[in-house]
């Protein structure tokens, strides 16, 4: 995994940024989300190709992400210097599209995020409550009526690479309440560091696989 310097005052900065953070509930699914253009091809390196290559022994096997279409700064990489935060707190910068993970000692890893353009605000102190591996779908009780297209699938759908919710969900809880936001895959690379459409904090389906990897059950996550 690439290793970069973050300034902890930089970094800290970022986080303030939080103020303006709004998260849209899981609303529709990725085929109602509109392919956007990247906005230049960078040089990948080959450790970053193996880090986003194919995952053969998934339940549902997922191919190599596309990653030359993603830009290099919202590749997974674990920055230099520790933050000060609890370690095991998950922090989303909506301002630029960052998810962090701090890590023991206060060093986070960074991943780049896909958000919703629209939706309810919502803000506050969480926990990831319910980690599931794949998860299945149901969408709000509404949107059958906005979209009829997801109309088969009010009662839910299997897991699956059709499956909005890609190979990982993170549900947040707060008082004990499902918020109806996740932390969930995302297979559109051009979507990483856009907001698009409705829908959740969304990661390429390599970094919710990692993500769910390193994140027990109760975790806190923090959205100023």
């Amino acid at each position: 995994m690439t290793t970069i310097a973050l300034g902890r005052r930089q970094f800290l900065a970022g986080a303030a940024s939080l103020s303006t953070l709004f998260l849209a509930g899981c609303a529709s699914s990725s085929g109602t989300s509109r392919r956007l253009t990247a906005t230049a091809t960078p040089v990948v390196p080959d450790d970053i190709r193996m880090m986003y290559g194919a995952l053969p022994n998934e339940r549902f096997p997922l191919p190599a992400a596309r990653i030359e279409l993603v830009e290099s700064r919202y590749w997974r990489q674990t920055l230099a210097e520790p933050t000060g935060g609890r370690p095991g707190t998950v922090l989303v910068d909506t301002a630029n599209h960052f998810l962090y993970l701090v890590g023991a000692g206060g060093t986070p890893i960074r991943f780049g995020v896909r958000l919703g353009r629209d939706g309810p605000p919502w803000a506050g102190r969480a926990t990831l409550a319910d980690l599931r591996e794949p998860p299945h779908w149901t969408p709000p009780p509404a949107e059958p009526v906005r979209q009829p297209e997801l109309e088969p699938y009010r009662n839910g759908m299997e897991p699956g690479l059709e499956n909005p919710l890609g190979a990982r969900a993170l549900y947040i809880f707060q008082g004990g309440r499902d918020t109806l936001y996740r932390l969930h895959g995302n297979p559109d690379e051009r979507s990483i560091g856009k907001a698009v459409s409705s829908g959740c904090v969304r990661l390429l389906q390599q970094d919710v696989i990692d993500l769910h990897a390193r994140v027990p059950s109760g975790s806190p996550i923090l959205v100023i």
